[in-house]
């Protein structure tokens, strides 16, 4: 669970109990969550929303649920075959995602081949006066992909300087190791070019590019390496970002990733929370299959989508009760209720106005036990094959 401000005197019982820190922590974002629940999502004074979290032992605060960039800009054809003609729509999702509150965009060099950075940058200066009128500057983050010819510290400063000068920033707020380096661990026996990495990490906050450093797609071991590292270097450790969602909680349930990452004080954040579409109702029923096209199509089986749909029932019955919320925000707020920093993407203004209408409110426990439940039916996502390295 991210490491989440709260300031209370409960808060200073639960440093002073007995248990050691893991069980602090545990503690406290127990008694944040329900806090949350009882919190609206209408904005503050300076124009955020009152729902909100610390990531990790940085001093970031980002609102609860942010965003992906990854389909800005796109590519390669996984979400679109013109990221040119979508910019407009882009933009009006930027737009929109601050007028709601979100302040939280996250992106990556590898995202479009660098035009995602670029896009997330334009669409800032854009939109400055936005910024000064709501009071919303977004928490920037982006991610080192860690590939050959790239093997020294240096090569990660070097790249968030690239990245940099793509969003047309100074620093960002978050800097992460996109992957593991290439399991080359259980190829010669030690984890050289990964702690170069770290290393690197280290050195890209220590020279102000980044307010505090996160992992991506990171085992548990390979967490608490980490944190023993920023920790011994005084560097912020913000998160690790991994796939999470109520049709992939193997982060939760097999890898004791969630585990160590509560232990060590560091946020999930949790990309893919509506399984790349899957939980957002439009493909469900006979209709929704005709919509399937491009890559997708081949994860999204028919047997699999089949089995979804007492689950989108189940989400919609759910949202109906928490004021006509849609399964994507349920879907989405669920991985919050668990003490998650969910990241949806936002592709348009619609899209990035249901992003927003997640904030200020929780599921229940009772709510997350059903739809988990339900949820056991349905074939698992697949994960990404660097979660094993």
């Amino acid at each position: 669970m991210p490491a989440v401000s709260l300031a209370s005197p409960a808060l200073d019982a639960l440093r002073a109990a007995r248990g050691g820190p893991s069980r602090v922590l545990r503690a406290r974002s127990r008694l944040v969550l329900a806090d949350a629940a009882a919190e609206a999502a209408s904005p503050t004074a300076s124009g955020r929303t009152s729902d909100r979290v610390t990531l990790g032992t940085s001093d970031l605060s980002v609102s609860a649920v942010g965003v992906g960039a990854w389909a800005w800009g796109d590519r390669s054809g996984y979400w679109s075959s013109d990221w040119q003609g979508d910019r407009a729509k882009n933009a009006e999702a930027y737009r929109a995602l601050l007028a709601g509150g979100v302040d939280f965009i996250d992106t990556a060099e590898v995202y479009g081949f660098g035009k995602s950075e670029e896009l997330v940058g334009a669409f800032a200066r854009e939109h400055a006066a936005l910024e000064r009128e709501t009071g919303v500057s977004p928490v920037l983050a982006t991610k080192f992909a860690p590939l050959p010819p790239r093997f020294a510290p240096e090569d990660v400063p070097k790249a968030l300087q690239a990245s940099l000068d793509r969003l047309g920033a100074k620093k960002v707020g978050l800097y992460m190791q996109h992957w593991p380096a290439f399991g080359l661990e259980s190829l010669v026996g030690i984890d050289y070019f990964n702690d170069a990495f770290l290393e690197g990490l280290c050195l890209a906050y220590e020279r102000g590019l980044c307010d505090a450093v996160g992992v991506s797609n990171f085992n548990a071991r390979r967490v608490k390496a980490a944190a023993k590292k920023f920790r011994e270097r005084g560097v912020p450790f913000a998160s690790n970002q991994v796939q999470y969602s109520l049709v992939y909680r193997d982060a939760e349930l097999v890898s004791g990733v969630k585990e160590a990452c509560d232990e060590e004080g560091v946020a999930v954040v949790a990309y893919s929370p509506m399984a790349q579409g899957l939980l957002t109702g439009k493909y469900a029923g006979a209709g929704g299959r005709e919509k399937l096209r491009g890559p997708r199509s081949g994860v999204f089986t028919e047997a699999r989508l089949d089995a979804a749909d007492a689950l989108i029932a189940a989400m919609r019955e759910i949202g109906e009760a928490k004021g006509g919320k849609t399964p994507a925000q349920v879907a989405v707020n669920y991985c919050a209720s668990k003490g998650a920093v969910p990241i949806p993407g936002a592709r348009n203004a619609q899209q990035a106005e249901s992003v927003a209408g997640c904030l200020g409110w929780r599921l229940d426990e009772g709510e997350v036990a059903e739809l988990e439940k339900i949820a056991k039916t349905v074939p698992a996502s697949p994960g990404a094959p660097f979660e094993k390295w």
